[in-house]
C-alpha cells in the first residue's frame, strides 16, 4: 500500500520549500527569497519514529492569481492537497496573519482533510512570540510554533501529522488488484488506452495536449484479473519562460508512479522515443518500477518487411537503461493488441515480485565468477563472498565482499545480466548494492 501523504502548502515564500528539505534530509527543493520559486511539486520519502510517509512540496497557493504561472501553481497546489492524507498549512509570523492566508484556510476547510497549522520563522528560541495567537483566527485549531530553518518545531509538527494518519491496520488493501499508472507525455493516447479498456468514454478524449488535469483511478476486472488504472496528466517539457529557478510539474505523474506496481510507458509510433519521452521512463525506471514500454498509434504506420523489428530496436536504443522493459505495439483507437496488454501486467508483475532462494542465487554467483574473474587493484583482488536477496518489487540483490571499494560497477552490472540470464526479471529493474562482510542489512 502507499505511504501516507503530507502536503506542505501555503502563500508563496512562507517556507515550504525549507520545511520539505528539512524533513526528508536532503536539499532536493530549490530554496529562493523569491515569492513563487518553487515551481514543480517535489516528492520524496521520509520517516519519522518508524513512521515511513511521502512529503510533497507546493508552490504557492494565491487564491486569486491572475498570471498563468501563479494559477498553474494554485492548480498544483489542489492536486497535491486532493491527493494527501494531511495537510501542513504553512504561514509566517514576520508578516502576521494576512487576508491571502485567510482565503488559503478556507479552501482548506473545504477539502475535508486534516489539517495542520504551521506558524513558520520562529527562529528565536524560548517562549512563543505573542504574535502568534492571532492565527487561531483562521479556525485551524493550535498553531504549531516552527522554524524550518533551524528545526525548532519539527518534532511537533510530526508527532501531530502522524496522529492524522490512516491506521496501517485499518487501511483496506486489495491483495489481488494491480494498480497500473499510465503515463507519457501529453497526446500519445493515455486516456484512449483507458477507455478503450473500458469500453466506454470515462476519461475525457481531445487533440489538445493536456486534457486530463488529474490522475483518474479507475477499476476493472476482466478474465485476466483485477487492475485499477490511474491515467496521468501529460508529462510536458520544461516550460520555455526565461528563469533559472524554472521548472515544470511532475507531480501527478510521480505520485500515480509511487502507488503503481506496474507502469505502461505510452510513445507515439509517428514521433518514436523523443527527450521527453526518455525523461518519462527515467521516473518509473528511477522509482523501480516494473514496467512496460507501449507504443500508440501503430495502425498509422505504413509498413514494410521488419517494421515492427525495426521499431523494437530503435526505442530499446534509445531506452538503454530499461533494456529489461518488453514493448508492445498497439492501436488505442482501434483496440490492435490492447488484449495481449493484461498478459504482459500479469506477467511483469510477477516477475517484480520474484524471490530466490540464497543457495541458488549463490550457485549463479559461483558460475559467473568462475567465467569472469573478479577485478584486481594493485595486486588486491576482489572476493565476493555470498549474495543474497533483500527486497521485492524491485529485486534487490546484495553481494558480500572483501572491499566495495575493489567492486566496480561494471561487475555488478555484469552479476546482475547473469542473474537476468537465469531466471529472466523481465520488465523490472533489479537494484544491485555491494557491501563489506560483516555490514548489516537495514
Amino acid at each position: 500500500m502507499p505511504n501516507p501523504l503530507i502536503a506542505i502548502v501555503g502563500r508563496p515564500n512562507v517556507g515550504k520549500s525549507t520545511l520539505f528539505n528539512r524533513l526528508v534530509g536532503k536539499r532536493l527543493s530549490i530554496v529562493d527569497d523569491t515569492p513563487g520559486v518553487t515551481r514543480d511539486r517535489l516528492y520524496a520519502k521520509a520517516d519519522w519514529n518508524g513512521r515511513n510517509f511521502d512529503v510533497v512540496d507546493t508552490g504557492g497557493i494565491e487564491p486569486k492569481a491572475d498570471t498563468e504561472i501563479l494559477s498553474f501553481m494554485r492548480e498544483q497546489a489542489m492536486i497535491a492537497i486532493e491527493m494527501a492524507d494531511v495537510i501542513v498549512f504553512m504561514t509566517d509570523i514576520t508578516t502576521g496573519l494576512t487576508a491571502a492566508d485567510e482565503d488559503v484556510a478556507r479552501m482548506l476547510q473545504k477539502s475535508g482533510k486534516p489539517v495542520i497549522l504551521a506558524v513558520n520563522k520562529m527562529d528565536a528560541p524560548g517562549p512563543d512570540q505573542p504574535d502568534i495567537y492571532e492565527f487561531y483566527k483562521l479556525g485551524l485549531g493550535d498553531p504549531i510554533a516552527l522554524s524550518s530553518t533551524h528545526g525548532h518545531g519539527t518534532g511537533d509538527l510530526l508527532d501531530e501529522c502522524i496522529k492524522l494518519f490512516p491506521s496501517e491496520d485499518d487501511v483496506k488493501t486489495e491483495d489481488d488488484e494491480i494498480n497500473v499508472a499510465v503515463i507519457g507525455k501529453p497526446n500519445v493516447g493515455k486516456s484512449s488506452l483507458v477507455n478503450k479498456i473500458l469500453g466506454q468514454k470515462r476519461v475525457i478524449v481531445s487533440d489538445k495536449a493536456g486534457t486530463t488535469r488529474d490522475t483518474v483511478d479507475t477499476p476493472f476486472e476482466n478474465k485476466f484479473g483485477k487492475y485499477v488504472f490511474i491515467d496521468t496528466a501529460g508529462i510536458r517539457r520544461k516550460s520555455r519562460i526565461d528563469n533559472r529557478i524554472e521548472k515544470y510539474s511532475v507531480l501527478r505523474a510521480q505520485i500515480a508512479i509511487e502507488r503503481a506496481q506496474v507502469c505502461i510507458i505510452m510513445i507515439d509510433a509517428r514521433e518514436g522515443v523523443t527527450e521527453q519521452d526518455t525523461k518519462v521512463a527515467g521516473l518509473a525506471h528511477e522509482a523501480g518500477k516494473a514496467s512496460i514500454i507501449v507504443v500508440n498509434k501503430w495502425d498509422l504506420i505504413e509498413k514494410e518487411t521488419n517494421t515492427m523489428d525495426k521499431m523494437r530496436e530503435s526505442v530499446l536504443n534509445d531506452l538503454k537503461y530499461m533494456s529489461y522493459a518488453p514493448v508492445l505495439f498497439i492501436s488505442a483507437l482501434t483496440g490492435q493488441r490492447v488484449d495481449r496488454l493484461f498478459e504482459l501486467i500479469n506477467f511483469v508483475n510477477e516477475q517484480t515480485n520474484m524471490r530466490i532462494s540464497t543457495g541458488t542465487l549463490n550457485g549463479v554467483l559461483a558460475e559467473a565468477t568462475m567465467r569472469v574473474q573478479p577485478p584486481t587493484h594493485k595486486g588486491r583482488g576482489l572476493k565476493i563472498y555470498y549474495m543474497t536477496q533483500t527486497g521485492v518489487r524491485p529485486p534487490e540483490f546484495v553481494c558480500f565482499c572483501n572491499d566495495i571499494r575493489l567492486f566496480h560497477f561494471s561487475y555488478l552490472r555484469y552479476i546482475e545480466n547473469q542473474i537476468r540470464s537465469v531466471f529472466g526479471l523481465e520488465g523490472t529493474p533489479i537494484r544491485m548494492i555491494a557491501r563489506n562482510r560483516g555490514e548489516k542489512l537495514l
